[in-house]
């Protein structure tokens, strides 16, 4: 519920907000109950009948040491009470859908986000938004006449961010940026992404081809870099939508950094960091190998901040709050989810 506050304080900033006072109920109370055995029960202590409810939720690492998949049970519940409250609209606000990861269907293992997704519009959901989705097959699992989805590109805020610490006008990124930045995907699946950041600042591209150990989850064997210019002397940039273990980055960075690099940065958007990421991102720090993290807050940032303080956090609340003003006025998202010109930025 933290990030459900932040977003409301973001909301409350715009006087727009007045248009629809009735819309958007961020103040029911939920109390949940655990009975003897283990199962569970979710009362609601305030009406929503007739109401549109923003719903925020995160399976991932929170700070109540909640597991992921109590998470999703609790989500459950709260979206039966509130069809059974009769609420007019059920939106599920997920910054961080965790089980976007579980998307790939061979002939015998079980798709996670599938499951995920059939459940809660069983239940009710009528909307799904989630920021950067693990990958865009993701999305075709979801039927819009069933349950609408945005996926919204978090990839903004991560250059916005850039543009306003690091470069600060169009004559910096002109020259320095465009001379001595590269973008790196963390494997080839990453390439896209990586692809987006150097067209946005009009820099070369560096792609990582990892190759994982098949008998053993998160466990990589050998890293090969792919670069059409050098990369000695450079500040490269590793992009990528998450780190979970930070297997495939520690092995990346400590590849890069036999090469000469002049720095190397880490610019992610989903903070997953399951043990032992906070250990080996920090090893990299104290070694000189890693010199900025930047990540976004779509997963609790509270403890590994202590971890690591050297982590640079990118609020999201605000878009949050836009996202939620735009839909509630059933407005185009063109211009929050239109691709971020860093040039048209920086020239303003």
């Amino acid at each position: 519920m933290t990030y459900a506050k932040k977003t409301v304080e973001e909301l409350q900033n715009h006087p727009e907000r007045l248009l629809f006072p009735e819309t958007i109920d961020f103040t029911q109370e939920i109390s949940v109950r655990q009975f003897a055995d283990g199962e569970m029960e979710v009362t609601l202590h305030k009406s929503v009948r007739g109401k549109t409810v923003f719903l925020f939720t995160c399976s991932a690492r929170n700070d109540q040491g909640i597991s992921v998949e109590e998470c999703k049970i609790e989500l459950y519940h709260i979206i039966d009470v509130l069809q059974r409250s009769h609420a007019h609209e059920i939106i599920i606000f997920e910054p961080y859908m965790s089980s976007s990861r579980s998307d790939r269907t061979t002939r015998r293992n079980s798709v996670g986000l599938w499951i995920h997704y059939k459940t809660i519009i069983s239940l009710g959901a009528d909307h799904v938004i989630t920021y950067q989705m693990h990958s865009d097959k993701s999305k075709t699992i979801f039927d819009p006449c069933l349950c609408s989805i945005d996926d919204v590109p978090a990839t903004s805020l991560l250059q916005k961010y850039l543009c306003d610490t690091t470069i600060h006008d169009k004559h910096i990124m002109d020259t320095e940026v465009a001379d001595s930045w590269l973008f790196c995907s963390v494997d080839a699946g990453g390439e896209k992404l990586a692809k987006q950041f150097a067209a946005a600042f009009g820099t070369q591209l560096v792609v990582a081809h990892k190759q994982r150990s098949y008998e053993k989850v998160n466990t990589v064997e050998c890293i090969n870099i792919l670069s059409a210019v050098p990369i000695e002397g450079k500040k490269i940039w590793i992009v990528d939508d998450m780190i979970d273990t930070a297997g495939s980055i520690y092995g990346l960075i400590r590849e890069l950094g036999s090469r000469q690099c002049a720095e190397i940065n880490v610019i992610i958007i989903h903070p997953v960091f399951s043990d032992p990421a906070t250990s080996r991102l920090h090893e990299l720090k104290n070694e000189g190998l890693l010199n900025r993290l930047i990540v976004c807050d779509t997963i609790s940032c509270d403890k590994p901040l202590q971890d690591m303080p050297f982590m640079e956090i990118v609020p999201s609340g605000r878009l949050s709050a836009q996202i939620v003003l735009t839909i509630s006025q059933d407005r185009q998202m063109a211009d929050i989810i239109d691709f971020f010109s860093p040039a048209a930025y920086l020239s303003r």
